[in-house]
């Protein structure tokens, strides 16, 4: 352990461990009602993030899915919704504040759907967004929204479109707060909507004995979660993130600092573009990650590289799950774990990545905690976002026996400059979005164009953009 770089890693409570401090005694001093859970360091992070956002907008994640037009009787799907809400408490979990603390909150079964009127020009494409940035912090943290489309999708919007062939549809948006589900969840939640929708359940048809038992299976895996985050936040575990971090730290001579976003008002939309690449019979998830990662670390030195030459980006990825004893249950678990992009080999990088997973349950304020300890001056913010999700653990949504078509609409607000996500069915759909207020669309082109390439094994430049 080099004691240049670990010196200043502090070796009092740790964060998780101050926060459970404050939590425990908040929430005895408010008689410890039985609905009050403590948050998991991944929702820390999106509580943080809501609060500075503008608006106080949390983070949503949706999935889009294209039906024949009639296919979704709304009364039908709002009572599988809310039967959805009355089976799993994370989607009836408000976050609060208590005496200082962030807080969650078991809440009545609850699920918003709506069925979303284009105004006079609009697209259906262009009304769901829309909708998804005007959601409101107030309300059920599970939201679907129904709006008809007419031929193919918005081509500003990202979409894939339909064939001419598929007549008159309607898209539905299957959308949640980030900070109670995380993308480990998705497959179970589309999953147990078909169901219920099949079934014609509704929030009435739980009954008590297993609503009290998901609540307790719910208050256990948070618990063992947090018990997971403490163990990964002991001093060895806050200094080897120090050295990771560490390459950020180095002189970049006459840099300018990154760019930042500073907009008040809604944002405008954001830039996007996708192709889907061939898979290679080698590429199975364990190998395929790395090589992943390693583009999205070229995408991300071409567009910081023109403003900051020699700064060393930092990027984002999901990973994780569950404590191995705890209940199979929905919620936000997954931790963001934090990526240098340093020039190296790919048989370099994955050992390294190896190591990372080794001590991906440290809380992501614990990773930045530690490097400002060590001196290295990250306020935690990142550079790029990766998600990678494996469809073969998410079927496309069936509602009353027909499948929908999954879609894509883009211009959402993204929490960094840039977020790649790969999905991994028969073959690799590779998309990235980027924040036009701090990225010129041409060094995303050619950002975009760097990525794909060395994920086709081709020539810089001349990988295929759909």
């Amino acid at each position: 352990m080099d004691p240049s770089t670990t010196a200043g890693i502090r070796t009092g409570a740790s964060i998780t461990e101050q926060y459970l401090a404050r939590y425990e005694k908040a929430a005895a001093g408010a008689g410890a009602p039985a609905g009050l859970l403590p948050v998991t360091g991944a929702q820390r992070r999106f509580l943080l993030a809501r609060r500075l956002a503008p608006g106080g907008r949390p983070d949503i994640v949706p999935l889009f899915f294209a039906f024949p037009r009639g296919t979704v009787d709304v009364e039908r799907l709002r009572a599988a919704a809310g039967h959805l809400a009355a089976v799993h408490p994370a989607l009836r979990m408000r976050p609060d504040v208590l005496r200082g603390a962030p807080v969650q909150r078991l809440g009545a079964p609850a699920a918003q759907v709506e069925r979303v009127v284009p105004r006079p020009g609009e697209s259906a494409t262009a009304a769901l967004r829309r909708t998804l940035l005007e959601w409101s912090a107030e309300g059920p943290p599970f939201r679907l929204f129904l709006a008809d489309a007419h031929g193919s999708l918005d081509p500003q919007g990202g979409g894939a479109p339909l064939s001419s062939a598929a007549g008159a549809v309607e898209i539905l948006a299957l959308a949640l707060d980030h900070a109670v589900c995380d993308e480990q969840s998705l497959g179970r939640i589309s999953a147990d909507l078909a169901d219920a929708y099949e079934r014609r359940l509704g929030p009435d048809d739980v009954p008590p004995h297993r609503a009290a038992e998901e609540a307790a299976g719910y208050r256990e895996a948070v618990h063992l979660q947090l018990d997971a985050e403490k163990r990964a936040s002991r001093p060895e575990s806050l200094a080897y993130w120090a050295r990771r971090i560490a390459p950020a730290a180095a002189p970049t001579g006459n840099a300018s600092p990154p760019v930042t976003s500073t907009r008040t008002q809604q944002p405008r939309p954001t830039g996007a573009l996708q192709t889907r690449l061939p898979i290679r019979a080698d590429d199975g998830r364990a190998t395929a990650f790395p090589v992943l990662l390693g583009a999205c670390g070229s995408a991300a030195r071409a567009l910081t590289e023109a403003d900051a030459p020699g700064r060393t980006p930092l990027l984002g990825y999901p990973w994780g799950g569950r404590p191995a004893a705890a209940p199979d249950v929905l919620g936000c678990f997954l931790n963001t774990v934090v990526h240098p992009v340093t020039a190296r080999g790919l048989d370099d990088l994955t050992t390294t990545w190896w190591d990372d997973l080794d001590h991906a349950d440290t809380p992501f304020d614990e990773v930045v905690r530690a490097a400002r300890s060590a001196a290295v001056p990250w306020t935690g913010r990142l550079d790029g976002l990766l998600t990678f999700e494996d469809l073969h653990r998410r079927p496309p949504l069936r509602l009353g026996g027909v499948a929908g078509r999954e879609v894509h609409i883009d211009g959402r607000p993204l929490q960094a400059p840039f977020a790649v996500s790969v999905s991994y069915g028969t073959d690799l759909l590779v998309r990235m979005a980027w924040d036009r207020d701090a990225v010129p669309d041409g060094r995303a082109h050619d950002a975009f164009a760097r990525m794909t390439a060395e994920l086709a094994g081709e020539p810089a430049g001349h990988a295929p953009v759909g």
